[in-house]
């Protein structure tokens, strides 16, 4: 199966080959550079519900959690959802769906399926860990391949890369794979970890059950991994970093890369970090101009060393950016292409510290504040974001409390589509089917994947 580039705008939220989803969000950037965010009401006032599959889940019980008895998602009207893939689920390939799901991109399958990838934030040697061969190194993260029928039931599962840790988020490729991404540092112990780790892995959209040779994809940097997003006009692959003091990262492979497996065979190119133009190491969390109407000029140095061998801050591929003047943030965490520009959150950012969604624009060099969040009851912690196809940002919040989805409309209005019905964990991996008819999700723990469609052409106030 070939991933074509008309696709892969369809997967990363765009209507069509060299058309924009929408006109750009303008009033939201308008509305945030006065310091302002307006509430919205969305879809409508939300409602908790049964999954449509509820029969076939009446024996799933977490922790006194029935997933068949019990509404796990609050939904707007009009809007349903079924709970597809949940931790221990026994797989075709004999391994057991493991804990802590996170990041996801859906992507075309045969015959009206959809293959979707998934993260498992797993640390090395933590519980239901992802088991398979070939494996990197420990047992802990990695990723599940998942065949969704156009009933939005699963039809296949398997293991599709083993042996990494805590595998927050990564992002689909123009070229049919997603690259996932490892947060965490750990170095080769005795007794522990026989390799180093922090780095980004390469796994295939494929509906057959395989595991992926677990090459590092070391040119990319050795850091807190978070997110990928591509830019497919370029092939430039932009990162985030999850850290308090951050950077935000361009890699430039030297050789364009046009199938699964390039970035593993000739993966070699100029990693750099984001400066703010004329204000060095600028603070984005308290310093960004947000009182400006306009975006701000960005430029980028050049990370010398993007393997260091220890975790020193000087060593580090940050310390190194910001020695040269890289702008710093707050958690970088999700990133997605949409419209032509790169959006990616920072979860704690902002005056209030409850997070920042930014938007990059490769044709202009520019950088801008898209979100700013005023309050913890507004928007709580942004983490992994997509663009839908009909233009609005999705939010998954990692914060406290109730934890929601949270949409953010063509005016710059937040709004929330979905919350958490269960427990206070996070929303992760937020993506649309190809087709746009499904957004696909996941509560982190237990672990619960959801498909949940509606009425998304319904007008959002």
């Amino acid at each position: 199966m070939n991933l074509s580039r008309r696709n892969f705008f369809k997967v990363a939220g765009a209507s069509a080959v060299g058309v924009t989803m929408l006109s750009p969000l303008e009033a939201l950037y308008a509305g945030a550079a006065k310091g302002k965010v307006a509430n919205g009401i969305g879809y409508g006032p939300l409602e908790a519900k049964l999954p449509e599959n509820a029969d076939e889940l009446v024996d799933v019980v977490f922790g006194g959690i029935n997933l068949g008895k019990q509404p796990l998602l609050e939904l707007p009207p009009g809007f349903q959802y079924t709970a597809i893939s949940y931790t221990g689920q026994l797989m075709d390939d004999g391994a057991l769906v493991a804990s802590n799901h996170d990041g996801m991109a859906a992507f075309d399958g045969r015959k009206n399926t959809t293959i979707l990838i998934r993260n498992h934030e797993v640390s090395a040697n933590g519980s239901n860990p992802i088991i398979g061969l070939p494996r990197y190194d420990q047992i802990g993260g990695g990723t599940t391949t998942i065949i969704v029928g156009p009933d939005r039931r699963v039809k296949k599962q398997f293991v599709s890369l083993s042996g990494t840790i805590r595998n927050c988020a990564g992002g689909p490729t123009p070229w049919d794979s997603w690259i996932s991404c490892e947060e965490n540092l750990t170095l080769p112990t005795p007794g522990g970890a026989s390799k180093k780790h922090g780095y980004n892995f390469e796994v295939p959209a494929t509906e057959n059950i395989q595991i992926a040779d677990p090459i590092p994809l070391v040119a990319m940097g050795r850091f807190n991994h978070e997110a990928v997003a591509v830019d497919p006009k370029t092939g430039w692959i932009y990162q985030t970093e999850d850290d308090g003091s951050s950077c935000f990262y361009r890699f430039r492979p030297h050789v364009r890369p046009t199938r699964y497996g390039d970035l593993q065979k000739r993966g070699a190119g100029v990693l750099e970090a984001l400066v703010v133009k004329g204000k060095p190491r600028l603070n984005t969390s308290k310093e960004f101009p947000v009182t400006q109407s306009k975006s701000v000029e960005v430029e980028w140095v050049t990370i010398d060393n993007v393997d260091p061998n220890d975790n020193s801050f000087a060593s580090s591929v940050r310390g190194q950016g910001q020695a040269k003047g890289a702008a710093i943030f707050s958690r970088g965490e999700g990133a997605w292409y949409g419209d032509g520009n790169i959006y990616f959150t920072c979860t704690n950012g902002g005056a209030v510290g409850q997070g920042q969604v930014f938007a990059y624009n490769p044709r202009k060099n520019t950088l801008t504040l898209v979100v700013e969040s005023p309050a913890e009851n507004i928007l709580n912690f942004p983490d992994n974001i997509t663009v839908a196809p009909f233009g609005d940002l999705f939010l998954c919040e990692d914060g406290s409390n109730t934890e929601y989805v949270i949409g953010v409309n063509q005016k710059g209005e937040l709004y929330r589509f979905a919350a958490n019905a269960i427990n206070g964990s996070e929303f992760a991996g937020a993506c649309f089917s190809p087709d746009g008819r499904t957004m696909f999700v996941n509560i982190q723990d237990p672990g619960i994947t959801c498909a949940i469609w509606g009425p998304w052409a319904r007008k959002r106030a």
